[in-house]
């Protein structure tokens, strides 16, 4: 291994639960009614040039797609921008993985204004080489396009890399990208997590956040 790439809502800080409140504002203004499990079971990971158009099951015109996703994100940083936090662990696990000489991305669906928010607003952007965020493919995930574009801006093969994520869609991409996955439990539960069976097979560690102790496995597979 060498390098690892994180997912940022969900993984880096848990800001899904305010990412739920955000959209709730938004059905609310438009007037539409979702079941929130399924909603984020197909949805957490996509890009909302994604989301929208499924979720209202017809096309939007680009400048509606636009409103309505800007809208939506407006939300999601008025709600969040007093609560900036990372999940715990996070700092002296990124501390450990320079010294350690593991490289760094972040794979992010995240419009920029959010990455801006979470990364910059947390002092989070220092320790990564390469960030990607959904303004920068086509297609989000469980398309493995953002880890392999992050493992691409960083040199590395993807079999050379370990992505940590929290979502179904993630943890998906991860394996259609080659890549070995530490799923973090901010979004799904142990029992979830088991019920997902085969689709696991590259999955190496569960943790609920950045202090396990099992995380320590890690730091004897680099390879530089």
């Amino acid at each position: 291994m060498r390098a690892f790439i994180f997912d940022m809502d969900g993984t880096l800080a848990d800001t899904m639960p305010h990412h739920q409140l955000a959209w709730d504002v938004l059905f609310s203004e438009m007037g539409v009614i979702v079941d929130r499990d399924d909603f984020f079971q197909w949805s957490a990971g996509l890009t909302n040039r994604e989301i929208l158009p499924r979720l209202l099951g017809h096309d939007f015109p680009i400048e509606q797609l636009l409103a309505a996703s800007e809208k939506k994100e407006s939300h999601f940083r008025q709600i969040y921008r007093p609560q900036l936090a990372t999940l715990p662990g996070v700092v002296p696990f990124l501390q450990r993985t320079f010294d350690a000489g593991f490289l760094r991305a972040v794979g992010t669906a995240a419009p920029p204004e959010n990455v801006d928010l979470v990364l910059d607003g947390l002092n989070l952007r220092r320790h990564f080489q390469a960030v990607v965020g959904g303004a920068d493919v086509s297609r989000g995930k469980p398309d493995p396009e953002i880890f392999l574009r992050a493992a691409e801006k960083l040199g590395v093969a993807p079999a050379d890399c370990v992505v940590f994520e929290d979502a179904p869609a993630g943890i998906e991409a991860a394996r259609r990208a080659g890549m070995s996955c530490v799923i973090v439990t901010t979004t799904l539960s142990r029992a979830q997590i088991a019920a997902m069976g085969h689709s696991l097979a590259h999955v190496t560690h569960v943790i609920d956040d950045f202090t396990d102790s099992s995380l320590d496995s890690l730091f004897s597979h680099v390879s530089i």
